[in-house]
């Protein structure tokens, strides 16, 4: 049984508030990995087209023996630049996840990217309200979109996204997007949510509330994202660290450790701006 704690999104849908993550795992490895993160708890899982993981993944999820109606499965279509994407093609690389996760539904699935200045993201959602109304995906979100493409889409099409997952942590806490998904009951999901081992965990605030309460940088930080609400998907392919990653439901931040974060916001950036990302 996980003792991770389920948020509900705005279709009803319960999601974990803490996964897994794989970008930048091996598909040779993704196997492993995402056994011992099933082993540890963990019951949501993220991955993507562009991770090149979604069959090492698959092969987990099945050979795990956990019952399908107690996994959380999320995966991003990639609207790279290469394709003029249609209707036709964003079903046809859908299909093509679900085959390789070996699935017949998703929990969860996202636009990878805005890419606005290709102007097709809107295309590309309305082909998500489809996959979503068929039953294949439980629900639909987006990764990666500033206020502005929310707004648009908001403006401009039938479903609210479920969630947007943005870089997210102490260094980047996105207040206005937090702010705009609270107001539109968008769930918001934290990726690279320990910085990507550049720094943060010794920034030393961070380590002095570690000390304080007997744990690690990386739970205290993990804490904070869950104290504010957030969806976290840390990643690791270290059987210990996995373990360390989902033990962080005994202890609480007070709110000096929560002020004392909140000062660490740099608007530091470690991935692409999507503002003009297009790759």
């Amino acid at each position: 049984m996980s003792k991770v704690p389920s948020i509900t999104l705005n279709n009803g849908t319960a999601m974990p508030q803490l996964g897994f993550g794989v970008w930048q795992v091996p598909d040779d490895e993704a196997f492993t990995a995402v056994g011992h993160a099933l082993a540890a708890g963990y019951r949501s899982i993220d991955t993507a087209a562009i991770y090149g993981n979604e069959e090492g993944t698959g092969k987990a999820l099945n050979a795990s023996g956990i019952a399908r109606d107690e996994l959380f499965v999320t995966t991003k279509l990639w609207n790279s630049a290469s394709e003029a994407w249609t209707r036709d093609s964003v079903l046809r690389e859908f299909d093509l996840s679900l085959s390789k996760l070996g699935l017949d539904y998703l929990d969860l699935y996202l636009i990878h990217w805005p890419r606005a200045m290709r102007d097709d993201y809107l295309t590309i959602w309305r082909a998500f309200e489809e996959i979503a109304k068929s039953g294949r995906a439980k629900a639909i979100g987006v990764s990666n979109f500033l206020p502005k493409h929310l707004e648009r889409l908001l403006g401009e099409t039938s479903v609210v996204p479920a969630v947007n997952q943005i870089e997210l942590h102490p260094q980047l806490q996105q207040a206005d997007s937090r702010a705009l998904h609270a107001r539109h009951g968008i769930a918001t999901e934290g990726w690279s949510p320990l910085g990507q081992g550049k720094g943060l965990l010794e920034v030393p605030a961070i380590v002095a509330i570690a000390q304080k309460h007997g744990r690690t940088p990386a739970q205290v930080v993990l804490r904070w994202h869950l104290q504010l609400g957030n969806v976290v998907i840390p990643k690791s392919v270290t059987p210990s660290r996995i373990q360390e990653n989902i033990d962080v439901f005994g202890f609480e931040l007070d709110d000096a450790d929560l002020s004392a974060i909140a000062a660490l916001d740099e608007g530091k950036r470690l991935g692409p701006d999507p503002a003009t990302f297009d790759v």
